[in-house]
C-alpha cells in the first residue's frame, strides 16, 4: 500500500493552539459566505507567534507630537478575515499587499504554510496570524485564498472540506493555480459529503505582484455573487490591477500576464547581451535595458496611445531604429511571440 503524505500547507507548529481562541458570537450563522460582517472578531494569534507591527518611532526636533498612524482603506472587505493556504512567491506577495495596502488589519490575515519559516517571517514583518494547520485557516476566516500548486489543489479541498462549515458562514474560496477552473474545484467539493457549496472564484495574477504592480484577472463560479467579485476584487487590487473576465478567457489571461513576466525577462536578457556586443559595461546595459522596458509601458499606460503609434515617434526615416526593426520583423519575433501566448494558454486547458 502506498504511503499517504499528508496534504501541502500544514505549518510544523505542533507546540502552538490547535485552534484560535475569541467569541465567535457575533459571526453570521446562514448560508451566505464571506459578504462583509459587522462586529466580526478578529483573528487572534495562537500565543507563540509573534505579531503586530513594530512601534512606531517618535520624530526627533522640536514637536514630539506622535504621527496619527495612517486611516485603513474603504474596501468591500469589511470585517472579512482572509486566509492565504501558501505562503510562496504568489501567497507571499498577497500577504503582504493586504496589510501594506492598509485594507485590512494584519490580525484579519490568517497564512498557512508547510515551510514554517515562511511564515514566521511573514508574522515578524507584517503582523499577520500564523495557522497551526489547513483546517484551522479554513474554521476561522471568512474568505479562503488557495495559493498553491495545480496538483496540490485537490489535496488541499479534501483535507479543508469539513472545516468549511463553520459559524462564521460558508466561506469563499478564491483559486489562483494556473489552469484551474471553478467547475473543477466545485465538483471536487460536491464529491465530499461533508463539504457545502461554497463560493468559488478563479484567478490568475502574475509575479510583479511581488513588487505591487501585478496584473489579475478573474472569473466567478456558479454560487458566487457580486459581493464576493468584489471582494476578490480589492485583495488582488492590493497589488497591481485587476479585472473581471468571463471563465472562457482565463486561459488566453494565463497565457499573456500569468507567464508574461517570463517574455519580458526574456527579451531583457537578449537586449542586455546586444548592449554588451555593442560595447557597453554588463551593468550599465541591464539599467538602461531594464528602464527602457519599464519606461515604454508606463507610455502604454499613461498615453493610452497604440504600440503601434508610440513606435512610429521614435522611428525615423532611414535611422537607427528602422534599420533594428526590420531585423525583428524579419528573425520573426512578432510571430514567435504570438504562438508562444497560443502554445501557452493550451497548456493551461490541458492544465484544467
Amino acid at each position: 500500500m502506498a504511503k499517504r503524505h499528508s496534504a501541502p500547507g500544514k505549518t510544523a507548529t505542533s507546540d502552538v493552539e490547535s485552534s484560535l481562541p475569541g467569541d465567535r458570537e457575533n459571526a453570521s450563522s446562514g448560508a451566505t459566505a464571506a459578504s462583509p460582517r459587522e462586529g466580526a472578531p478578529a483573528i487572534k494569534s495562537p500565543r507563540r507567534v509573534l505579531s503586530g507591527a513594530p512601534k512606531p518611532v517618535k520624530p526627533r526636533g522640536r514637536s514630539r507630537t506622535p504621527q496619527p498612524e495612517p486611516a485603513f482603506s474603504a474596501s468591500c472587505l469589511g470585517n472579512s478575515r482572509i486566509g492565504i493556504i501558501g505562503a510562496g512567491a504568489m501567497g507571499g506577495a498577497l500577504c503582504r499587499g493586504l496589510v501594506d495596502s492598509r485594507i485590512v488589519p494584519a490580525n484579519r490575515v490568517m497564512v498557512s504554510d508547510p515551510h514554517t519559516q515562511h511564515v514566521q517571517d511573514l508574522a515578524r514583518s507584517h503582523g499577520i496570524v500564523v495557522a497551526t494547520d489547513n483546517c484551522q485557516l479554513a474554521s476561522t476566516v471568512d474568505i479562503i485564498v488557495l495559493a498553491v500548486k495545480p496538483y496540490n489543489v485537490d489535496l488541499v479541498i479534501e483535507e479543508i472540506a469539513p472545516s468549511l462549515n463553520h459559524e462564521g458562514g460558508i466561506p469563499l474560496i478564491i483559486c489562483i493555480a494556473a489552469g484551474i477552473a471553478t467547475s473543477r474545484v466545485e465538483i471536487k467539493l460536491a464529491s465530499i459529503p461533508e463539504a457545502p457549496a461554497a463560493p468559488v472564484i478563479r484567478a490568475m495574477p502574475n509575479t510583479p505582484a511581488q513588487v505591487g504592480k501585478g496584473a489579475c484577472a478573474y472569473c466567478k463560479g456558479t454560487h458566487t455573487t457580486p459581493a464576493h467579485l468584489a471582494q476578490a476584487g480589492d485583495i488582488f487590487r492590493s497589488v497591481g490591477i485587476a479585472v473581471e473576465v468571463p471563465e472562457t478567457m482565463m486561459d488566453a489571461v494565463t497565457a499573456l500576464s500569468g507567464s508574461g513576466p517570463a517574455y519580458i525577462y526574456l527579451m531583457i536578457e537578449a537586449l542586455v547581451d546586444g548592449g554588451v556586443r555593442a560595447g557597453l559595461p554588463r551593468d550599465i546595459a541591464a539599467k538602461l535595458a531594464s528602464q527602457t522596458v519599464l519606461g515604454a509601458a508606463q507610455m502604454v499606460i499613461d498615453t493610452g496611445m497604440h504600440p503601434a503609434q508610440l513606435r512610429d515617434m521614435v522611428t525615423t526615416p532611414a535611422g537607427t531604429t528602422i534599420e533594428a526593426i526590420a531585423s525583428l520583423e524579419h528573425s520573426g519575433l512578432r510571430a514567435a511571440l504570438i504562438d508562444a501566448i497560443g502554445k501557452a494558454a493550451a497548456r493551461s486547458k490541458e492544465l484544467g
